[in-house]
């Protein structure tokens, strides 16, 4: 991409502005995995110099075969940023990022060795409401894009909550993730400023499902490959046409009291959950995929999968409930006197918050026996644009110049 964008005349110099000296913006990195069965898990290890495809119909880091690493950054756009000023973020981003996944420097790498590992990296972006009421396009903003309504187990803490735009940048290596996301945070310091950053991981064994921080199997009931994505996922583009291919991303910071939990008896703990620690399986099957049987009881008449536990609220009642869930293990540094400060970046996507992930939320909030030992402290909602088809064009372009 080239420096300057003759249609704006915007650079990448008056872009970064002050240069090296914004490096520092905002202690910028690393970690996370998706757990998630949305595309077959790699059966041997990728190469450290294996790429993942930047240009398509759709982003990458969405169906993508999870990376072991992810940090999700969510911006403020500066006071007096225009319409051409997104615009220009959007277009310097997308060839960084194009450069960047391909194992090449992005343009001004000040660290251009880091690039020959991409650890299949990906590069996914997202904008918030306030993208467009700034470029004023309120009539192309989907109904949807909103903040959540407030549930009643809910704790948010502001400094992990919404946000104007949104990068997530996945690879397989944390030195990977981490030059990636300095890079594209310092090119952006004059009209951004970096509201927050989730840094998470995953552990599995190649073509296994990850445990979360609990000790449980996570991510096993979900969307696969051979399910409807186009129904559920990508957007068809029938009401807001700039958005064909495109997608929403709903993204909870859920805190885990892992000190209580260590005070449940594996029977207890099965019971919360649904499932078997063991193999993952629900209590009324030998193996994981097992489809769980909500309507089996013992000799008793006591339902087998208790009514409370977790996979039976969050079990979606109809097809179009359903939607794409890739989790992320965090583990940050506790406050004093505390022992740990863990718990899960949940990451959803769908191709309509308000029909398809509303309604298990609602579910949860309601009546979830994991209520007792997690808690939501951080959310935010994301459009996220389709993808870039071709070198030339830029992430958005559909919205701002369709």
């Amino acid at each position: 991409m080239p420096e300057a964008n003759s249609r704006s005349g915007f650079t990448r110099r008056r872009l970064i502005g002050g240069g090296a000296a914004a490096a520092g913006a905002a202690g910028l990195g690393l970690g996370a995995v998706a757990l998630t069965r949305a595309e077959p898990a790699p059966q041997h290890r990728p190469a450290p110099t294996a790429t993942e495809p930047f240009y398509g119909r759709h982003q990458a880091g969405i169906t993508t075969a999870p990376q072991d690493h992810v940090a999700f950054v969510g911006f403020d756009l500066r006071p007096g940023t225009t319409r051409e000023d997104i615009a220009g973020i959007l277009q310097i981003w997308t060839g960084d990022a194009a450069r960047l996944t391909a194992g090449t420097p992005a343009l001004a790498d000040t660290e251009p060795h880091l690039t020959q590992r991409p650890a299949r990296l990906t590069v996914t972006f997202g904008f918030g409401p306030a993208v467009f009421t700034v470029a004023g396009l309120e009539h192309r903003k989907p109904e949807w894009l909103r903040p959540l309504p407030p549930f009643r187990i809910d704790k948010l803490e502001p400094q992990w909550n919404d946000g104007d735009l949104l990068i997530q940048v996945c690879a397989d290596e944390v030195t990977t993730v981490a030059h990636a996301v300095r890079v594209l945070c310092r090119s952006v310091t004059t009209l951004t400023t970096v509201r927050w950053v989730q840094r998470g991981f995953r552990n599995a064994a190649p073509g296994q499902t990850p445990r979360n921080l609990m000790g449980q199997v996570d991510g096993t009931e979900n969307l696969t490959a051979a399910t409807d994505f186009d129904h559920l996922v990508w957007d068809d583009g029938a009401t807001h046409p700039w958005l064909t291919g495109g997608t929403s991303l709903v993204l909870r910071r859920i805190a885990m009291n892992l000190e209580t939990w260590d005070e449940i008896d594996p029977d207890g703990r099965e019971l919360s959950v649904g499932r078997k620690i063991d193999t993952g399986a629900p209590l009324t099957g030998t193996k994981e995929f097992d489809p769980p049987d909500f309507e089996a009881t013992d000799q008793h008449g006591i339902p087998i999968i208790p009514q409370s536990s977790h996979i039976a609220r969050a079990h979606h009642t109809h097809d179009g409930e359903r939607f794409l869930r890739r989790g992320y293990n965090y583990d940050d540094a506790p406050a004093p006197g505390q022992v740990s400060n863990s718990g899960l970046l949940f990451a959803a996507f769908q191709r309509d918050v308000d029909t398809q992930y509303l309604p298990v939320q609602q579910r949860l909030a309601d009546f979830d026996a994991l209520n007792v030992w997690t808690t939501p402290v951080g959310s935010s909602v994301f459009v996220i644009p389709p993808g870039v088809e071709s070198p030339g064009a830029y992430i958005g372009q559909s919205l701002f110049e369709g």
